[in-house]
């Protein structure tokens, strides 16, 4: 299988690259999260580049791309640990094309590729578990509208967003809303890795109905938006090994250099192997985007475990590595296994995919199709 990049998606990482190395050092982020971990003139000039509107029709004003351009994208984002919900973008936008009714799409979508309104997920519960078809939030008909009443928790940037896609149950059935800001009650608050979210409280909620197959519409959000925490993943694991090989390099014991030690030599080998891992899985993701659901579901689960693994093994083993440098606040590689942290907690941990995996095994007893 061709595994090579297209012209335009090399100049498309490149261009996005360019922008993390000039518009988003280490120290500017750091200033962000200071101000709350959230800043909308970065937010615009990512909008400017076309990210928030990857997956928007040209209809729309959007750049019309696919999973793959989303996956070179979040890959670059994540090695510069950029906070703004981008990813969010992308879940929206996707889910708003697949499943929305026209006059939705064209009320939202210029918008959300526009980078003028921000719309996030909004889905998680806390006796849910990160079980999608777990959901209190109740929906009722409220003449030609809906009405809905319910709390969802960990919600991005809860307290930026113009409008959030909420499931809600509706005549017994888990149905897709999208409900604006002003008729919910937010509280936001800074997370493990310096960006935002916060909860949301829905009481007698003015929302506007995205479709009634709500399940079948959040299972394909989330996997949107797991393949989009894979690659973010795979490149924030990317500028760790870049750090961590920098120090071991640099960094003087016994009169000689860290990386002349074969022990931390076979230490980096085995941190590149797990890197190598997570990379293909994040691929194997990416181009299972649009297979059939269960396909899909299946797909996204094997990847977001390998991930984990490999995330939780490359972060542990960069702080080791550093020694007491390696957690504080001053030096990027601590806010690099922070991040790493948080993206193995997104939408289901390592252990939460095991048990998908091990439940969706079929008659290959998990050999991948």
């Amino acid at each position: 299988m061709d595994f090579e990049f297209s012209d335009e998606q090399q100049q498309l990482r490149d261009a996005v690259r360019k922008w993390v190395d000039r518009g988003y050092d280490f120290e500017k982020r750091r200033g962000i999260v200071r101000a709350g971990g959230f800043d909308k003139a970065v937010y615009g000039q990512l909008a400017e580049l076309g990210l928030t509107g990857l997956y928007v029709p040209d209809d729309f004003g959007g750049m019309a791309m696919g999973p793959v351009e989303g996956m070179v994208v979040m890959e670059e984002l994540g090695r510069g640990i950029v906070m703004e919900p981008v990813a969010q973008a992308l879940i929206a936008g996707a889910t708003l094309q697949a499943y929305a009714p026209q006059d939705v799409k064209a009320a939202w979508l210029p918008k959300i590729a526009g980078g003028e309104a921000i719309v996030v997920l909004a889905h998680h519960e806390r006796k849910a578990r990160w079980k999608l078809d777990v959901c209190e939030t109740r929906a009722e008909k409220a003449g030609s509208g809906w009405r809905l009443t319910g709390e969802k928790s960990v919600v991005p940037f809860a307290d930026k967003a113009d409008a959030f896609l909420v499931p809600a149950v509706a005549d017994g059935k888990l149905a897709l809303f999208l409900v604006e800001k002003g008729a919910a009650a937010t509280r936001g608050y800074v997370t493990q890795d310096g960006s935002r979210a916060g909860e949301v409280k829905l009481k007698d909620a003015a929302a506007t109905l995205v479709t009634q197959d709500g399940l079948a519409a959040l299972e394909y959000a989330v996997d949107v938006g797991i393949a989009a925490a894979c690659a973010e993943g795979v490149g924030a694991m990317d500028k760790t090994m870049e750090l961590t090989v920098e120090y071991l390099n640099t960094r003087k014991q016994f009169g000689v250099t860290l990386a002349t030690f074969q022990a931390l030599r076979h230490r980096v080998a085995d941190m590149k192997m797990q890197q190598e891992l997570a990379r293909s899985m994040s691929y194997y993701a990416t181009l299972k985007l649009n297979a059939p659901a269960d396909e899909r579901r299946r797909a996204l689960s094997r990847a977001k475990y390998q991930l984990g693994v490999s995330m939780r093994f490359i972060g542990q083993q960069s702080v080791q590595m550093h020694g007491g440098i390696g957690v504080t606040d001053e030096y990027a590689g601590s806010h690099y296994f922070k991040k790493l942290t948080q993206l193995e907690m997104t939408f289901g941990d390592t252990l939460h995919h095991l048990g998908e995996v091990s439940a969706r095994m079929q008659d290959t007893a998990g050999v991948f199709a």
